[in-house]
């Protein structure tokens, strides 16, 4: 459907990158339901540069989730470059890197990175070209629409990144003093594809697929970044892979499937991080694979609160009549 350098993309589904949440065994599991491409968690460039064993976990690729891109983040290009390289020797079984630009919050943008790298667009241009120069793998980025209201930028950021060679641009559309409050801006990138030269995937408030089909519509953007919409609802992802390759409109998941695939995932992340971290990531992640569906607001949060093994949560939901 879209290529990112040479690399072809088969899906309008990209799947976000969101800190704590995909992981490997996320990636992997997100990908039977049409992934078209997925990113890593944010990783620290610093991080990679002194050898961080947590750290070092978030560049973990399997053939399973591919194509995928390693998302660096950090304010210095020299340090960026430093933990490219490491990336490439470590682990050379990834498509791409994607720089983040976009990420809000104020731990990272105090030192410089993330969306405070959008202040100052010449040297943002200084930044990424070096970036981009320094890898024959495809660099992509994620921005937002500016810093506030009263500096949207995002137009004149995009054809900075298209002149520094990036091969794709994600967008989500809110500032970064927006952070993730108020409603997604479509209207204001409307038909954004129809100037740009490279790639567009939009993000903000993807949450059902009349939401994917709106955000395309507006923008006529190649894919859809699914992040928190898809977290516990990986329907989600069929439903708008298939309404893009087929025409047809499916309903969502039942619940006994659902929860299926709730231990499908569980595995995986206790195959990845072992029972200890993995339901201690599951307690946030696991109610949400019940949301939407009747009477599950008490049952949800007794598996938020209780749980510690994996046969806690088994014995809830049989407690419950869902297994």
């Amino acid at each position: 459907m879209y290529k990112i350098g040479d690399i072809e993309i088969d899906s309008k589904v990209y799947l976000a990158p969101m800190a704590g949440v995909t992981s490997l065994a996320y990636r992997k599991f997100m990908k039977q339901f049409g992934v078209g491409v997925s990113v890593t968690e944010m990783v620290s460039d610093c991080g990679l540069i002194y050898d961080n064993k947590l750290t070092m976990t978030y560049i973990k690729t399997d053939k399973v989730d591919r194509p995928v891109g390693i998302q660096l983040f950090g304010f210095d290009e020299n340090n960026i470059v430093k933990a490219m390289k490491i990336v490439e020797e470590t682990n050379p079984d990834f498509d791409f890197f994607d720089i983040n630009l976009g990420c809000p919050v104020h731990k990272v943008t105090s030192t410089g990175a993330g969306s405070a790298l959008l202040k100052d667009l010449s040297h943002l241009r200084d930044y990424m070209a070096l970036i981009c120069k320094s890898t024959t793998k495809p660099v992509t980025a994620k921005i937002r629409l500016g810093w506030d209201s009263d500096s949207i930028n995002f137009k004149e950021t995009i054809k900075v990144l298209e002149e520094a060679g990036v091969k794709a641009i994600g967008l989500h559309v809110r500032t970064t003093k927006q952070m993730y409050s108020g409603k997604a801006n479509y209207e204001i990138a409307r038909n954004l594809r129809d100037e740009m030269s490279v790639p567009l995937i939009v993000s903000g408030d993807i949450f059902t697929l009349d939401d994917a089909i709106n955000a395309i519509d507006i923008t006529h953007a190649d894919a859809v970044m699914i992040a928190r919409g898809g977290v516990g609802n990986p329907g989600l992802i069929r439903q708008i892979d298939e309404y893009y390759k087929t025409g047809k409109k499916t309903l969502g998941t039942p619940l006994n499937e659902n929860i299926k695939y709730l231990l499908e995932y569980l595995d995986l992340l206790i195959e990845e991080k072992g029972e200890y971290t993995a339901i201690k990531i599951l307690r946030g992640i696991a109610p949400k694979f019940l949301s939407g569906y009747e009477n599950m607001k008490p049952i949800k949060n007794k598996i938020s609160q209780t749980i510690n093994t994996k046969q806690d949560l088994l014995n809830i939901l049989k407690d419950e009549h869902l297994i």
